[in-house]
């Protein structure tokens, strides 16, 4: 018997490996998908019996217990998880958008959408948000009660006029308005310095707050350009867009010469350090506060990707913003980019 070729062996055994992931995932994303059209089903029967019925509110209460008897072992149909149901249901069957969606995520995501957003709109971008970036149960709260959706929608960047058409959509659900850093253990003061190290500490948290999709490439990233030396705080690469994404902390108000010098970053990075197949540069200045007509004036000339947000500790979207939010069409027509 002939020796084994280590390195052909170790090819197969990883070809071998991965089949089996993704069988693994297909079944389970299989049984997923007939667990959800379950649910749907019982939800169903149960809207329309009732509609055509004068059965009272005991009705699902019988039947929690008799379905719990005769499938022992098999967990999923209290009364409280029958309510679910129903209500699941109701909620999106007249939308044919999303009740093929739904089927996509699995029932505790679906119970966490539905029980947390207020309509259609923000359902249908946390589903997609889920389903593209296996979002588990806790981030997808996380993002919820951090207002992602609203302070997504906010952002203010000039990609309008500086990424491509193609790329837009996933440009702009790539910055938010604020982001919340609630993860950080920072004193009321603090500097710069300070607040980098903090981040570099939680960066899996960190990386999470961005969004989900950015890997971390480094900090103080070194640009060398006529014998000087210059450093990004922090540098990132997004994976969908395939760029590069510098990021310059500011533990003061946004100042329009920030801007000046995050296009001299994102010249010397597509020019120096971006791959060939990579897109060009993108950038993030975040701010403690802003004053949003300043940014759009420091933006208006600007040649390069760039967005412009604010950070805090404590996460609250304020009021007077939530009149600011984009009409329904114009959000509906964002999220066909996720």
């Amino acid at each position: 018997m002939s020796e084994i070729n280590t390195e052909n062996y170790g090819e197969l055994l990883v070809a071998v490996k991965q089949r089996i992931l993704t069988a693994q995932y297909e079944a389970l994303k299989a049984v997923n998908q007939e667990l959800i059209a379950l649910y749907w089903d019982i939800g169903k029967l149960i809207v329309t019996r009732q509609q055509g019925e004068t059965w009272g509110k005991s009705v699902v209460k019988n039947l929690s217990q008799d379905l719990q008897a005769e499938f022992t072992g098999i967990h999923g149909f209290s009364a409280a998880n029958l309510w679910r149901m129903k209500l699941f249901y109701e909620t999106y069957i007249n939308n044919e958008k999303l009740a093929p969606m739904v089927r996509e995520i699995s029932w505790t995501h679906n119970l966490v959408i539905m029980e947390k957003c207020k309509d259609d709109l923000e359902r249908e971008f946390y589903i997609r948000m889920t389903r593209k970036f296996g979002w588990t149960k806790n981030v997808l709260i996380h993002q919820i009660e951090n207002q992602t959706y609203e302070k997504t929608l906010l952002n203010q960047t000039n990609f309008d006029t500086t990424i491509p058409e193609e790329a837009l959509s996933q440009a702009k659900l790539a910055v938010k308005d604020e982001y919340t850093f609630d993860f950080l253990e920072l004193g009321d003061q603090y500097n710069e310095r300070q607040l980098e190290q903090a981040i570099l500490a939680k960066i899996e948290s960190f990386l999470r707050e961005m969004g989900g999709i950015f890997a971390f490439v480094g900090s103080q990233y070194r640009l060398e350009v006529s014998n000087k030396e210059y450093f990004i705080d922090l540098l990132l690469f997004h994976r969908r867009l395939k760029c590069l994404l510098a990021i310059e902390l500011k533990t003061g108000d946004f100042l329009p010469e920030y801007v000046g010098k995050m296009q001299f970053y994102l010249a010397v990075l597509n020019d120096k350090v971006r791959l060939d197949d990579e897109n060009p540069a993108m950038g993030i200045i975040l701010c403690k506060s802003k004053d949003k007509t300043i940014v759009e004036y420091a933006l208006k000339e600007s040649n390069k990707p760039i967005g412009i947000a604010t950070y805090r500790i404590v996460s609250q979207l304020p009021q007077e913003l939530q009149n600011e939010l984009p009409a329904p069409e114009q959000i509906a027509k964002l999220l066909e980019g996720l």
